[in-house]
Protein backbone atom coordinates (compact mmCIF):
# COMPACT_ATOMS: atom_id res chain seq x y z
CA UNK A 1 0.00 0.00 0.00
CA UNK A 2 2.91 2.37 0.68
CA UNK A 3 4.08 1.86 -2.93
CA UNK A 4 0.77 3.09 -4.41
CA UNK A 5 1.10 6.45 -2.57
CA UNK A 6 4.78 6.86 -3.40
CA UNK A 7 4.48 6.57 -7.21
CA UNK A 8 2.04 9.50 -7.72
CA UNK A 9 4.21 11.60 -5.38
CA UNK A 10 7.32 10.74 -7.40
CA UNK A 11 5.58 11.58 -10.66
CA UNK A 12 4.46 14.92 -9.27
CA UNK A 13 7.97 15.68 -7.95
CA UNK A 14 9.50 14.75 -11.32
CA UNK A 15 7.01 16.95 -13.19
CA UNK A 16 7.73 19.85 -10.84
CA UNK A 17 11.49 19.42 -11.28
CA UNK A 18 11.10 19.34 -15.07
CA UNK A 19 8.96 22.50 -15.01
CA UNK A 20 11.51 24.33 -12.86
CA UNK A 21 14.35 23.21 -15.14
CA UNK A 22 12.54 24.41 -18.27
CA UNK A 23 11.70 27.73 -16.61
CA UNK A 24 15.34 28.22 -15.66
CA UNK A 25 16.46 27.50 -19.23
CA UNK A 26 14.20 30.23 -20.59
CA UNK A 27 15.14 32.87 -18.04
CA UNK A 28 18.47 33.67 -19.67
CA UNK A 29 16.80 35.06 -22.80
CA UNK A 30 16.01 38.33 -21.07
CA UNK A 31 19.71 38.80 -20.31
CA UNK A 32 20.55 38.79 -24.02
CA UNK A 33 20.85 42.34 -25.35
CA UNK A 34 18.47 43.25 -28.18
CA UNK A 35 19.89 43.22 -31.70
CA UNK A 36 21.02 46.61 -32.98
CA UNK A 37 18.94 48.39 -35.62
CA UNK A 38 19.58 47.28 -39.18
CA UNK A 39 20.41 49.56 -42.07
CA UNK A 40 17.50 50.22 -44.36
CA UNK A 41 18.35 48.36 -47.56
CA UNK A 42 17.31 49.31 -51.09
CA UNK A 43 15.10 46.23 -51.33
CA UNK A 44 13.37 46.55 -47.93
CA UNK A 45 9.62 46.16 -48.38
CA UNK A 46 6.80 47.00 -46.02
CA UNK A 47 5.23 44.11 -44.12
CA UNK A 48 1.65 45.22 -44.72
CA UNK A 49 1.83 47.01 -48.09
CA UNK A 50 4.71 44.99 -49.68
CA UNK A 51 5.93 48.21 -51.30
CA UNK A 52 9.54 49.36 -51.29
CA UNK A 53 10.19 51.58 -48.26
CA UNK A 54 12.32 53.97 -50.29
CA UNK A 55 9.12 55.03 -52.09
CA UNK A 56 7.66 56.54 -48.91
CA UNK A 57 8.44 59.75 -47.06
CA UNK A 58 8.57 59.95 -43.28
CA UNK A 59 9.85 57.70 -40.54
CA UNK A 60 9.90 53.94 -40.94
CA UNK A 61 9.92 51.08 -38.46
CA UNK A 62 11.69 47.79 -38.01
CA UNK A 63 10.82 44.89 -35.75
CA UNK A 64 13.20 42.06 -34.85
CA UNK A 65 11.72 38.67 -33.91
CA UNK A 66 13.40 36.07 -31.72
CA UNK A 67 13.31 33.12 -34.11
CA UNK A 68 13.39 34.93 -37.44
CA UNK A 69 16.46 36.46 -39.07
CA UNK A 70 14.28 38.49 -41.46
CA UNK A 71 13.47 41.98 -40.25
CA UNK A 72 9.85 43.09 -40.29
CA UNK A 73 10.00 46.44 -42.12
CA UNK A 74 7.13 48.88 -41.75
CA UNK A 75 6.37 51.76 -44.11
CA UNK A 76 5.23 54.11 -41.38
CA UNK A 77 5.25 54.28 -37.60
CA UNK A 78 1.53 53.73 -37.10
CA UNK A 79 2.06 50.31 -38.72
CA UNK A 80 4.60 49.51 -35.99
CA UNK A 81 1.83 49.85 -33.45
CA UNK A 82 -0.60 47.88 -35.60
CA UNK A 83 1.90 45.00 -35.80
CA UNK A 84 2.31 44.91 -32.01
CA UNK A 85 -1.44 45.10 -31.37
CA UNK A 86 -2.84 42.72 -33.98
CA UNK A 87 -3.32 39.26 -32.45
CA UNK A 88 -2.31 37.42 -35.63
CA UNK A 89 1.17 38.97 -35.75
CA UNK A 90 4.20 37.40 -34.06
CA UNK A 91 4.72 38.26 -30.40
CA UNK A 92 8.33 37.09 -30.09
CA UNK A 93 9.61 40.64 -30.49
CA UNK A 94 13.17 41.25 -29.33
CA UNK A 95 13.54 44.86 -30.53
CA UNK A 96 11.50 47.62 -32.15
CA UNK A 97 13.13 50.63 -33.78
CA UNK A 98 11.69 53.77 -35.35
CA UNK A 99 13.38 56.76 -36.95
CA UNK A 100 13.89 59.97 -34.96
CA UNK A 101 12.04 62.80 -36.71
CA UNK A 102 14.24 65.40 -35.04
CA UNK A 103 16.88 64.39 -37.57
CA UNK A 104 14.60 64.44 -40.63
CA UNK A 105 15.32 66.58 -43.67
CA UNK A 106 12.88 69.17 -45.07
CA UNK A 107 10.97 66.44 -46.94
CA UNK A 108 10.42 64.46 -43.73
CA UNK A 109 13.00 61.73 -44.31
CA UNK A 110 15.27 60.82 -41.38
CA UNK A 111 18.80 59.64 -42.22
CA UNK A 112 19.50 55.92 -42.09
CA UNK A 113 21.39 56.17 -38.79
CA UNK A 114 18.46 57.87 -36.98
CA UNK A 115 17.04 54.63 -35.50
CA UNK A 116 15.87 54.85 -31.87
CA UNK A 117 14.24 52.40 -29.46
CA UNK A 118 10.50 52.58 -30.15
CA UNK A 119 9.55 51.88 -26.54
CA UNK A 120 11.40 54.94 -25.22
CA UNK A 121 10.40 57.39 -27.98
CA UNK A 122 7.93 60.26 -27.63
CA UNK A 123 5.28 60.25 -30.38
CA UNK A 124 3.48 63.22 -31.89
CA UNK A 125 0.06 62.22 -33.18
CA UNK A 126 -2.76 64.21 -34.77
CA UNK A 127 -0.39 66.78 -36.26
CA UNK A 128 -0.58 68.23 -39.76
CA UNK A 129 2.20 65.89 -40.97
CA UNK A 130 1.20 63.18 -43.45
CA UNK A 131 3.35 60.06 -43.50
CA UNK A 132 4.64 57.61 -46.03
CA UNK A 133 1.33 55.95 -46.75
CA UNK A 134 -0.46 59.23 -47.50
CA UNK A 135 -2.17 59.33 -44.11
CA UNK A 136 -1.41 60.98 -40.78
CA UNK A 137 1.36 59.17 -38.96
CA UNK A 138 2.80 58.95 -35.46
CA UNK A 139 6.09 60.85 -35.44
CA UNK A 140 8.79 59.53 -33.09
CA UNK A 141 11.25 61.77 -31.27
CA UNK A 142 14.08 60.65 -29.01
CA UNK A 143 13.95 63.92 -27.07
CA UNK A 144 10.74 65.15 -25.40
CA UNK A 145 11.67 68.82 -25.88
CA UNK A 146 12.07 68.32 -29.63
CA UNK A 147 8.63 66.67 -29.72
CA UNK A 148 7.18 69.66 -27.84
CA UNK A 149 8.83 72.07 -30.29
CA UNK A 150 7.29 70.14 -33.20
CA UNK A 151 3.82 70.31 -31.60
CA UNK A 152 4.21 74.06 -31.08
CA UNK A 153 4.89 74.51 -34.81
CA UNK A 154 2.65 71.82 -36.37
CA UNK A 155 0.00 70.92 -33.81
CA UNK A 156 -0.73 67.51 -32.39
CA UNK A 157 -0.29 65.82 -29.05
CA UNK A 158 2.47 63.76 -27.48
CA UNK A 159 2.02 60.15 -26.35
CA UNK A 160 4.34 57.32 -25.37
CA UNK A 161 4.60 53.79 -26.73
CA UNK A 162 2.42 52.51 -23.88
CA UNK A 163 -0.19 55.27 -24.17
CA UNK A 164 -0.67 55.22 -27.96
CA UNK A 165 -4.46 55.21 -28.47
CA UNK A 166 -5.73 52.17 -30.35
CA UNK A 167 -8.33 54.33 -32.07
CA UNK A 168 -5.48 56.39 -33.56
CA UNK A 169 -3.77 53.23 -34.84
CA UNK A 170 -6.87 51.54 -36.23
CA UNK A 171 -9.35 54.39 -36.67
CA UNK A 172 -10.07 56.25 -39.88
CA UNK A 173 -7.51 58.91 -40.64
CA UNK A 174 -8.41 62.08 -42.51
CA UNK A 175 -6.64 62.57 -45.83
CA UNK A 176 -4.79 65.89 -46.12
CA UNK A 177 -2.11 67.21 -48.46
CA UNK A 178 1.34 65.88 -47.61
CA UNK A 179 3.45 68.19 -45.48
CA UNK A 180 6.97 67.64 -44.30
CA UNK A 181 8.14 68.67 -40.84
CA UNK A 182 9.69 71.87 -42.18
CA UNK A 183 6.51 72.99 -44.00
Amino acid sequence: MLTSYRQPWLRLAAALALALTLAACGSGASDVPPPPPSALTANATGHFCTMNLSEHIGPKGQIHLRDNKEIVWLSDVTQVFAFTLLPEEAKTITAIYVQDMARADAQGNPPDDAWIDARSAHYVIRSEFVGGMGAPDALPFADLEQARDFVARHGGEIVTFDTMPEDYVFGPQPQTPAKGPAS
